[in-house]
Parts: C-alpha cells; sequence; structure tokens
C-alpha cells in the first residue's frame, strides 16, 4: 500500500516537528550546561577557532595541519567531558537526543523507511479508519465462538452456528492473508447482533496491521458526508480529499447498509461508489440486514447487478448477541 500525498504530507510534518523539539531541547541542555560551566563553551569557541586555522594551514599547503587539529580537538573534547562529569552531566549532555537514533528523526534510513516510519504509518492508518478504540476489542484474536449454538444443525448450512462461525473465522483470515494479491468485496449479510459488525471490524485490524489504508463508516455516515450534513469542510479541497479518500482507500466498510433513509440520492451515490470503487479495483466490504433478493427492491437493479456479480456473499446465522449478553452477563464476547 503506498500512502497518498495527504497521508504522506501528514507523517512528514510530524517528523519536522520531531527535529524542531530534538533541536530546542539541545539548545536548552547547552544553555544549562553554559549557566553551570562557563569553561565549556570557552573550550567550544576554541575548537572552532582552531578548525579555522587549521583550514588556512591547509591553503597554505601544511600538510600536517589536518592531523595536528584532530589531536588538539581530542584534547579539548576530554576536558570538556572531564568538565560535564565533575558537574554531574553525562557526556552526551549536550549533544543531540533524537526519539528514534536509527534515522535520527529523519523517517529513512538509507533512503529506506525506517521502522519508526512503518509504526507511523500504521498510527494514521488507525487514526483515519474512524474505529481506532473499538480495534482494541474486537479483533480476530478477541473472537469467540461462545454465543454460538453448537448443538442445532440448520437445514440451510447442514451443520451447527458454531462450526459454520468457524469455518467463516477461516474464510475472512485467507481473504485478509490474501489481500494484497487478491483483494476483492464481501457481503455479509444476516438477521441483528449475529457478529457482521464484528466479523468486519476483525478484518479492517489485521488488513491495517499490514499497512493497508482501511475506512469504517456506518451506511449513514457515509451518506452525510456525501451531503455534506455532518462533515463541515473548510475549503472545497478538503471536501475532495475526503472523497477521494472513500472512494481510493484500500478497503472500504460500509456498516449496516440499508438502515439509511433511502431515497434517489442515496440510491445514485451508493452506485457511484460501488462503481468507481470496481474500476480503481478497490476493495469494499458490506455489512447488512437486507438479502441479496431485496437489494433490488430497496435500491436499483444496475445496484443489485454490481453486488450480486462483483461480491462473494457471506450470510451468517445465529441468536442475536446482544441480547444473549444481556441475558449472561458472566459471559465474555464476542
Amino acid at each position: 500500500m503506498s500512502l497518498n500525498n495527504s497521508q504522506y504530507n501528514a507523517i512528514m510534518r510530524i517528523y519536522n516537528q520531531r527535529q524542531f523539539q530534538d533541536k530546542y531541547e539541545q539548545d536548552q541542555r547547552r544553555e544549562e550546561v553554559y549557566q553551570k560551566v562557563p569553561q565549556i563553551r570557552q573550550i567550544e569557541d576554541e575548537i572552532s577557532s582552531q578548525a579555522v586555522r587549521c583550514a588556512r594551514k591547509l591553503l597554505d599547503g601544511d600538510t600536517n595541519a589536518k592531523e595536528e587539529l584532530k589531536q588538539h580537538i581530542e584534547d579539548l573534547r576530554e576536558q570538556k567531558e572531564v568538565l560535564l562529569s565533575a558537574f554531574g552531566f553525562p557526556a552526551d549532555y549536550m549533544e543531540m537526543h533524537y526519539v528514534c537514533p536509527e534515522c535520527q528523526d529523519t523517517g529513512y534510513v538509507d533512503g529506506r523507511k525506517c521502522r519508526c516510519f512503518k509504526k507511523e504509518e500504521i498510527r494514521l492508518l488507525y487514526s483515519q479508519s474512524n474505529i481506532e478504540e473499538v480495534l482494541l476489542r474486537e479483533n480476530f484474536d478477541s473472537f469467540s465462538y461462545e454465543y454460538y449454538d453448537d448443538r442445532v444443525v440448520i437445514p440451510e448450512i447442514q451443520m451447527t452456528v458454531a462450526d459454520y462461525m468457524r469455518q467463516v473465522h477461516t474464510w475472512c483470515k485467507e481473504y485478509v492473508e490474501n489481500f494484497e494479491k487478491k483483494g476483492g468485496n464481501l457481503i455479509f449479510t444476516g438477521s441483528t447482533g449475529v457478529g457482521k459488525t464484528f466479523l468486519t471490524n476483525c478484518i479492517a485490524k489485521a488488513l491495517i496491521d499490514q499497512y493497508q489504508s482501511v475506512i469504517y463508516l456506518s451506511s449513514n455516515d457515509l451518506f452525510d458526508v456525501f451531503s455534506k450534513n455532518k462533515f463541515h469542510y473548510d475549503t472545497e479541497e478538503e471536501m475532495k480529499d475526503m472523497y477521494q479518500y472513500i472512494l481510493d482507500c484500500d478497503l472500504l466498510i460500509i456498516d449496516d447498509l440499508g438502515t439509511e433513509l433511502v431515497n434517489s440520492f442515496v440510491s445514485s451515490q451508493l452506485f457511484l461508489i460501488l462503481n468507481e470503487r470496481i474500476l480503481r479495483r478497490r476493495s469494499t466490504l458490506i455489512s447488512t440486514n437486507l438479502t441479496l433478493g431485496t437489494f433490488a427492491d430497496t435500491y436499483s437493479e444496475r445496484i443489485f447487478s454490481r453486488i450480486s456479480s462483483n461480491y462473494q456473499m457471506l450470510r451468517l446465522f445465529g441468536d442475536d448477541i446482544r441480547i444473549q449478553k444481556k441475558l449472561s452477563p458472566r459471559k465474555t464476547m464476542p
């Protein structure tokens, strides 16, 4: 996944701020030392003077000047370290201290992204996903089959709900593992409270951890973005950036599709989003209480056509987990 310009610039601003802060803190430490140990300023002035004198000697043809300077500066630095230690300062107290010594807070090592840059990528992707805090609780590691029945066989699937959900869990993990090469569009259907949103969050977290850009929006929020009812943009450019991010992120999650007030505007915008992302080869994950057969009645034939021909459907079964959790408060997740 490649960051877009605004994402990259946001991260580089962090590094620019770090470098500014590093220099400011170094200046503060140096001033503290000068106040307590004035001799150190004199030593540093002498080092600068020696460097200037050496440069002049080299220009005059003195080939020994460089070696003499090296020895003299080494002696002065030793004096400086002795003074720092005598006044209780570490030897490197006046040097630049970096948040990441490996890249010296530039974000790059030998032209490649530093490990700290990759961490900033993940942090940014989490913050832009719109569900950063939720993903700490809802992910593959915390997924549980406790609320799925493991006794009654469901005729449509010829297995228990618990066994079926184990299979769905495996399919979802395979989707994540193959995402970089294959991607693909998914639609989770099923009644309220069977784990559709939880599974989308599992996928979202796993993909963000792989440096994929993910944005989560409920259907209501998604259409509010496009109608500008909820998000008030300062500039037209900011509005365009938001549109482009929705259309171009690696995975767009539309949760609870069908719960919004459907009208001609909503239908046209939904078609635009689905169609544009298919053309751009960007993946979309939809969760809905609607069945595939009701999409044409709820929206339009062309939306039904796009979904039926470009999406893999996973129907989830089970009883409402939210109600079960209220009835059995001692049980733990999902």
